[in-house]
């Protein structure tokens, strides 16, 4: 029998990378879900989903992530972002199916200056990042999760800082983008086939037990200014990028001014070669203008 893969929030950017990889993987059974098909907000609707299917993973790529809009609807937020995934631990524990949870940079403030590691001390300076750590503190619960941050998600699928900085770089000509952020473009693609070598490693494994909090992000460093002008550069898209500081642009919610995350222990757990950011940038946007 086929082992079961519940993606949530499939209609996401790391959900629809999940789906285009899950046809090199057809050992297993996929059931790919939205709020349409599972509201992980219901412990009701949860409970009775499990009943009916067969679940030994869970990859939970629903989140609220509107930063800004969080800070006026915080308890939406916590809603999706944490007590969805206690109703989806809940439900896991019955059938002891392992749990894979997405979270983020935000639960860390933003005054390191190294490299951040799984041990670092939290501290969410949002209601965005709050919400996110109340979440993995509910995955923890679960004791076969494995909670994977990441930070600056992009794709060929739905809104993104790609796609909005080729909008506006092309309409505008010119463009003021912060400089003082620094942080880790992460390539939903390559997110999603770390997801799968970690679930094929425990797989295969008779005495998995290496659970708790990784990093994920692509490699190297980059500003979003560094980021923006990348973009431009690859979409052959000619338009002046000017370095600004955050306050040319205050919002409701705080931004970490330092995100990088330290991948060492998810490569060395799981053999994970991760690719330069800039490569997979080349990579998505190539794929982007083949689809027009």
């Amino acid at each position: 029998m086929k082992k079961g893969i519940l993606i949530t929030g499939a209609n996401g950017q790391l959900g629809n990378a999940l789906r285009l990889l899950s046809d090199d993987f057809r050992g297993f059974e996929w059931h790919f879900t939205d709020k349409d098909e599972l509201d992980i907000t219901n412990l009701s609707d949860v409970e009775s989903y499990f009943n009916k299917h067969k679940i030994d993973y869970i990859i939970n790529c629903a989140a609220y992530t509107a930063v800004d809009k969080a800070e006026s609807d915080a308890q939406m937020a916590e809603l999706l972002n944490a007590k969805a995934v206690e109703y989806l631990v809940l439900a896991s524990n019955l059938q002891q199916s392992r749990l894979i949870h997405i979270s983020t940079d935000y639960v860390f403030g933003g005054t390191h200056f190294l490299p951040l590691t799984e041990e670092l001390p939290t501290q969410p300076e949002s209601a965005y990042g709050l919400s996110k750590l109340n979440g993995e503190l509910f995955a923890q619960k679960s004791q076969r999760a494995i909670i994977i941050r990441t930070s600056w998600l992009y794709s060929e699928f739905g809104h993104n800082f790609v796609k909005t900085i080729q909008k506006y770089a092309t309409e505008r000509g010119t463009l003021n983008v912060v400089f003082d952020q620094v942080g880790t473009p992460t390539y939903a693609s390559d997110l999603a086939k770390a997801i799968m070598i970690i679930i094929n490693t425990i797989d295969i494994s008779t005495d998995f037990n290496q659970y708790g909090n990784y990093h994920f992000a692509n490699e190297g460093v980059a500003s979003w200014y560094d980021f923006a002008v990348e973009i431009c550069k690859m979409s052959d898209i000619k338009a002046d990028i000017l370095p600004v500081l955050s306050d040319a642009f205050p919002t409701p919610a705080k931004r970490p001014s330092y995100s990088v995350l330290d991948k060492q222990k998810i490569k060395t757990t799981f053999g994970i070669r991760i690719p330069y950011w800039k490569d997979s940038l080349k990579l998505c946007i190539e794929k982007m203008s083949a689809n027009i």
